[in-house]
């Protein structure tokens, strides 16, 4: 097995081993409580179901950061058609809609204007937001309350975990599915390790990146939903800087920034990575002699930017330089066996 191979397979999942065991420790039994746990996979939701679309543009090398901005987006159309008395099904396809708009609206500028995903999608983010706000009034837009208040809420459709989180696991099998065993898929992994080799071989690079784009979105779209379930508003101004959470999960969760690695459930470990961490930093530490402190929140966000550069690191050690594998193969050979070495005849 290769270092690269190794760090995908095993390094977010021991990661997140590693931290659950630091949590469990620190807080006991009650940490892993099923109640404790359902709680911690409704905090992922949202994260987790935007990281599976950012996976997909990860692999192919791109970038997204009009994440948080399509969030706010979909609650706002969401609650809109709420308000308009369009049912629920009417109002959760135009908000996953209107996030498919505006991922086709990157996909074109991107292809057609040739310019790096990072400014446009820069630029997007701005003017999708600006949108919302529009769409809103500057204001939080009240809804009934409709069986989509209900996606996150425990046991309100009969069953153990709320119908969200079983939403994000269905979706993540099926885009894994897509990246694994399918052409599309395999199409956007050929683009992220080498684009112009892509295209000399028949991949339809412009085509592939605006379905990427679009269905990532849609993704995203569906993220709104849930972040609509969990507020019960439509709200123009949620979700400001979630994109770099999501960014940071696909990336801990073995995704290369430089594009062609990647996986789903990676990204999914590395988004519960990020929430155990900012769970852990908000713990009330009692010391010996009775007084508390509590980790100031701006220490969170610097746990999980030094993180998310150690992950960046590794990444070009193991991908570019191949100082692991090195080491690796270093440390292999000195625990092999020696071959005794043949006794040499001296000449007469």
């Amino acid at each position: 097995m290769t270092a690269r191979a190794l760090v995908d397979r095993g390094g977010t999942l021991v990661g997140l081993a590693l931290v659950a065991a630091i949590f469990g420790a620190l807080v006991g039994a009650p940490f892993f409580a099923p109640a404790n746990l359902e709680l911690m996979a409704r905090q992922t939701a949202i994260v987790g179901m935007a990281a599976i679309g950012m996976t997909m543009v990860i692999v192919a090398g791109g970038i997204d950061l009009s994440v948080g901005s399509v969030i706010a987006l979909s609650t706002v159309v969401i609650a809109l058609l709420l308000k308009g008395d369009h049912g629920p099904w009417v109002a959760a396809l135009g908000g996953i809609g209107a996030g498919a708009i505006c991922g086709l609206a990157n996909g074109l500028l991107i292809t057609r204007l040739r310019v790096v995903p990072f400014i446009v999608t820069l630029g997007t983010m701005l003017i999708v937001r600006g949108a919302a706000k529009g769409l809103a009034e500057e204001r939080r837009i009240e809804a009934p309350t409709t069986w989509l208040n209900d996606l996150l809420r425990s046991g309100a459709h009969g069953t153990w975990l709320p119908a969200g989180i079983w939403l994000v696991v269905v979706l993540a099998l099926v885009v894994g599915a897509v990246l694994g065993y399918t052409r599309f898929g395999r199409h956007l992994f050929a683009i992220g390790s080498n684009e112009r080799m892509a295209r000399l071989c028949g991949v339809r690079v412009e085509r592939c990146k605006v379905a990427m784009y679009a269905g990532a979105a849609a993704f995203t779209g569906v993220a709104g939903l849930l972040q609509f379930s969990k507020l019960s508003v439509g709200d123009p101004t949620v979700a400001v800087g979630l994109e770099l959470d999501v960014i940071a999960a696909v990336i801990i969760g073995g995704g290369s920034i430089f594009g062609g690695y990647g996986s789903v459930l990676g990204s999914l470990a590395g988004a519960a990575v990020t929430t155990l961490l900012r769970g852990l930093m908000s713990l009330q530490i009692i010391g010996a002699d009775g007084s508390s402190f509590v980790m100031p929140q701006h220490w969170v966000n610097v746990g999980i930017g030094v993180i998310l550069i150690g992950a960046v690191l590794i990444d070009i050690w193991v991908r570019q330089e191949g100082i692991l594998g090195q080491l690796f193969d270093r440390l292999r050979r000195l625990s092999a066996p020696r071959q005794p070495t043949p006794a040499r005849r001296v000449a007469p």
